[in-house]
Formats: structure tokens, C-alpha cells, sequence
């Protein structure tokens, strides 16, 4: 039985080639088995978290149903991510070409080594929310509507995710 999640999917490449790689990322999750694409937020930008030598990172969240276990999805995600050139650094919050991470699954939580859900950080992060609100307005995080979240968010916090446009404008 499929069921909605709600994966975040982030880059950190110059603006010029963030369009042709979240592209191929989103062809890769919709060919996930037993999963479908039912929704894709525009894309938005926000600065890098850790160290400031980064570029803007290009942001997006992508409602996908799908049959695959919470586990098996985690591990497709990382299939897609080193597909995507991703190299795993030792370093927090540093440079990445592509960062692909699971937000939510509707009725499951987990707290496990390899995956916590949902997020533990998804709560607080205007550039998960923002791009998630406009995925899925109906969305909710821990019993909680998004919409409420992002009312939340201090509005100094909000007004620094800037939206991009769609995916098919980059």
C-alpha cells in the first residue's frame, strides 16, 4: 500500500547548474518502484547551514507516494544522491552537490541510527517548510499543520527563503 512521504531534496550548486541535476533527481525519484510523484514545490534558496564559504543552496520538497519501506526508500535516496555525484564527507553541513533527505511518512516515526522520522530538525527549518507548504498545503508534521509552522517562523527567518520559480524556469 503506498503511502505519502515527504522528502526534501537540496542542492548547493551554482544557480546555472542546479536546473539540469534536481531535474535527473526528480526523473530518478518518480522511476523509484512503486512510487509516484504526486506533488513538487518551486524552488527556493536559502544560505548554507555550517560554514559560510558555500554557495546559496537551491531547495525543494517532493510528496512521492510510495510502496518502498521507510528503510529501502532511505536507501534509494542515497542511490540517487551518489548517482548525482554526492561524495559523503566526514564534515557537518558542508558542501554538497546534492542532498536528498526523507521529511516525513505519513504514520510512521522511527528512531533509528540510519533514520529518524520524521526529521528531527524539519520543525524548525524555513527552507524545509516553506518548500513543503507549497508541495502540500494540507501537509502536517508531528500532528501539527506545516501551515502553522511556517506562520510560526520568525518572519526575519522566512523572508531569507527566496522562491526561484519552478523547476522548469531554472
Amino acid at each position: 500500500v503506498a503511502r505519502p512521504a515527504h522528502v526534501h531534496v537540496v542542492n548547493a550548486l551554482p544557480k546555472t547548474r542546479s536546473g539540469k541535476l534536481l531535474r535527473r533527481s526528480l526523473q530518478a525519484l518518480a522511476e523509484l518502484p512503486g512510487s509516484r510523484l504526486a506533488a513538487v514545490s518551486s524552488l527556493y534558496a536559502s544560505d548554507p547551514l555550517g560554514p559560510a564559504d558555500q554557495p546559496r543552496y537551491v531547495n525543494a520538497v517532493v510528496a512521492l507516494e510510495t510502496d518502498l519501506e521507510p528503510l529501502a526508500l532511505l536507501d534509494a535516496l542515497q542511490r540517487i544522491e551518489l548517482a548525482q555525484g554526492r561524495e559523503r564527507k566526514a564534515e557537518r553541513w558542508g558542501p554538497r552537490t546534492l542532498d536528498v533527505d526523507i521529511v516525513d511518512i505519513e504514520g510512521y516515526t522511527c528512531d533509528d541510527p540510519e533514520l529518524i522520522v520524521p526529521h528531527p530538525y524539519a520543525h524548525e527549518r524555513a527552507f524545509v517548510l516553506i518548500p513543503w507548504l507549497a508541495a502540500d498545503a494540507g501537509a502536517r508534521l508531528s500532528g501539527e499543520g506545516v501551515a502553522k509552522r511556517v506562520a510560526a517562523l520568525d518572519p526575519k527567518e522566512r523572508a531569507e527563503i527566496r522562491p526561484l520559480g519552478m523547476m522548469e524556469e531554472l
